[in-house]
């Protein structure tokens, strides 16, 4: 199931029901049939998905790293790994626009 992030700030934005309902809690808030991210709650919505997005990818580096060592491989920093730190991209970058612009950003199922 897809949902669908919109705000007069910004283009909107479609993802899988799984992503967005773990982007959602990392910033406080719940996956319901439709849901809003006030402008007010912007900066420590943006704050926190920033934060889980480096602990993630400092995380994957660190397991990468160890994974290709005790292989004998060198570590490759292109590697395709598909972690949390590409996919919310799209939706926090709505977030900063929105924060920009004052403007709320709602979801939907």
């Amino acid at each position: 199931m897809l949902v669908s992030f919109q705000s007069p700030a910004a283009p909107d934005v479609v993802m899988l029901r799984n992503l967005a309902e773990y982007l959602l809690t990392l910033i406080g808030k719940h996956l319901g049939t439709r849901g809003v991210i006030r402008h007010d709650e912007m900066p420590h919505a943006i704050v926190r998905l920033e934060a889980a997005i480096t602990e993630e990818a400092h995380a994957e580096i660190a397991l990468e790293s160890l994974y290709h060592l005790s292989n004998g491989r060198n570590y490759d920093a292109d590697d395709d790994r598909g972690g949390l730190a590409r996919r919310p991209w799209p939706l926090l970058d709505m977030m900063r626009e929105a924060r920009r612009q004052n403007a709320d950003i709602i979801w939907g199922l």
